[in-house]
């Protein structure tokens, strides 16, 4: 009777190597991974999150070298591609039995050099489905060695036969034997998100999180995501992983959810990760109903655009317990604006910071400078706007490239 297999997340994050984010102290639980590994263990594929957050590179090192898991899933963005490369050159000289599997949004674009950089498989798009059908061939593979009498099948699957498996799985790319790019076809989006089950958050310990919140803000907090994807076409945002959709979970899933996270966890407010939560005032109106309906009372914050605001939408989100609300500009020159092609008005945004507050709702925007074609009129521009509209916080973040 074969083992089962030994499945490991992780994200190749670190807090400690993060200066910035030491000052600023706002740590998020790696929900993605969270969401697969949930999806997983509720197909019958048991699994460990390894969350490398307040962990160090060596000691997640030391545990996969202990565990030597049969696949390990690692998230990839722009931050972490330098750790997670560190990573892919450990397993495969240490563990070198170990299929990897990598996700996230720096993957897509770079799925090759990734590949030739040690990964055996990346995940393009959505992760549950996938990393499913990727578990079951991994195990597949090793039965059928088994059958072919290969020794210590379940850690050592032939390459040319997982590759064979997985060839007809949809979403992947990976290298046949000729060291030669594969990509599949595109994976389908999940099109009703409520039926996922509720992020694994039991597989880290959130409690690190809530302190870290606790001591630098005085308030937890916990993430929530209600939707996946994002039908604006913002030339800054990557679009890799959900592309440019808009699918929610039902107003009830949500509500249940914080339901069930007042139940079992104590934080003070809630951080809505969605980039547009007001897009739906059907869904945020909905929403409101639910948390009267059940009586939930939330602290939370969320982020959204000027043009899916208005009077009715601020009171709505006041009275649904919304303290935050953070609106996006990017800049204060309509025309650095349109040339990101934001589709919003400046004069809007300002408008909607202030009746944010007038209101009672504090208000925060987002700041980019150094956008191609930027020049000092435009800067200008953008500290007047920032008097104008008098945020109460606001973020500056310097363009570059994804």
């Amino acid at each position: 009777m074969n083992a089962p297999l030994k499945i490991l997340f992780t994200h190749a994050y670190f807090l400690e190597e993060d200066v910035n984010e030491q000052k600023i102290l706002k740590p998020y639980v790696p929900l993605g991974i969270l969401s697969i590994s949930a999806y997983l263990q509720e197909h019958g594929f048991e699994n460990e999150v390894y969350d490398s957050t307040f962990s160090s590179f060596q000691k997640l090192a030391e545990h996969l070298f202990e565990t030597k898991p049969n696949v390990i899933g690692i998230y990839t963005n722009l931050m972490t591609k330098l750790n997670v490369i560190k990573l892919l050159h450990f397993i495969k000289q240490n563990i070198p039995t170990t299929k990897i599997i990598l996700g996230g949004p720096e993957v897509t674009h770079h799925a090759e050099k990734f590949l030739k950089q040690g990964a055996d498989v990346i995940v393009i798009g959505e992760g549950e489905q996938t990393m499913l059908e990727l578990c079951a061939a991994v195990s597949d593979t090793c039965v059928s060695n088994e059958a072919e009498g290969v020794s210590d099948t379940i850690t050592n699957p032939i390459k040319n036969n997982f590759n064979e498996a997985i060839n007809s799985i949809t979403g992947i790319a990976f290298l046949d034997s000729k060291n030669e790019l594969i990509k599949t076809p595109p994976r389908e989006k999940i099109k009703d998100i409520s039926t996922l089950p509720f992020p694994n958050r039991k597989k880290v310990n959130l409690q690190l999180y809530f302190d870290a919140w606790k001591n630098k803000h005085c308030a937890s907090a916990i993430s929530v995501s209600t939707m996946r994807g994002c039908p604006y076409t913002c030339k800054w945002c990557s679009r890799a992983v959900y592309g440019e959709s808009y699918r929610r979970r039902s107003a009830a899933k949500v509500a249940q959810e914080i339901e069930l996270l007042q139940r079992e966890y104590s934080f003070d407010t809630i951080w809505f990760v969605d980039d547009v939560f007001t897009i739906s005032h059907k869904w945020l109106k909905e929403f409101y109903n639910e948390l009267n309906h059940r009586k939930i009372s939330v602290r939370y914050e969320c982020i959204t655009r000027a043009d899916r605001m208005n009077e009715e939408v601020i009171q709505l989100l006041k009275d649904s317990g919304c303290f935050r609300v953070w609106i996006g500009a990017e800049s204060g020159s309509q025309k650095v604006i349109d040339a990101m092609d934001r589709r919003v008005d400046v004069e809007q945004v300002s408008e909607m910071i202030r009746l944010s507050k007038k209101n009672g709702i504090e208000a925060g925007t987002f700041i980019m400078l150094g956008y191609p074609g930027e020049d000092d009129e435009d800067v200008k521009q953008t500290l007047q706007h920032l008097k104008n509209s008098d945020p109460d916080y606001y973020t500056i973040t310097v363009a570059y490239p994804i």
